[in-house]
């Protein structure tokens, strides 16, 4: 067995879909048999817009309404020492992978993998997960739609011989 992973969630101000798929990624790891698999999951924003504030009120309900009760985060902003901390970041668009890449550029020997979020969309075409923000709540359902499916996916990739619990 290898060492556990460390997963780390990027958006642009680290309220609404970054925290979504920490949210749901933190559910999913600790009701099952991933919970010694996954040494930390956190998320951030590129930008240092929200610093200190909690989630979004609409991901906050969002992630109720499905289940997820416990979950807790203030924003921070993505820092270099977090390409050096987590084995995978992943971004939420592609605005948010060109900044990381841009940071990651300064740490050539981090050992992070940066990609799209939606690189584990399931349907071979990678997806992004649009900013559900300026929106109404049907945003932040796809937002959780897809936080979810992307999830499953990643967990099956990097841990193939784990089944899931229900």
């Amino acid at each position: 067995m290898s060492d556990p992973i460390a997963v780390l969630f990027v958006c642009l101000g680290n309220i609404c879909r970054s925290t979504m798929a920490e949210g749901v990624f933190q559910s999913m790891v600790k009701k099952g048999p991933y919970a010694t698999l996954v040494s930390e999951i956190d998320s951030c924003g590129t930008g240092g817009y929200h610093v200190g504030d909690e989630p979004d009120d609409r991901t906050m309900a969002t992630l109720q309404k499905h289940g997820i009760k416990d979950y807790v985060h203030a924003a921070r902003k993505v820092n270099a020492s977090d390409f050096d901390k987590f084995d995978y970041i992943f971004a939420m668009d592609r605005s948010n992978l060109a900044d990381l890449q841009r940071i990651q550029q300064r740490k050539p020997n981090s050992k992070a993998k940066v990609m799209l979020f939606g690189e584990y969309s399931g349907t071979g075409k990678a997806e992004v997960i649009n900013d559900p923000y300026y929106g109404g709540n049907s945003g932040f359902e796809r937002a959780y739609e897809q936080a979810t499916r992307f999830s499953t996916n990643f967990l099956k990739e990097v841990f193939p011989d784990v089944e899931p619990s229900l």
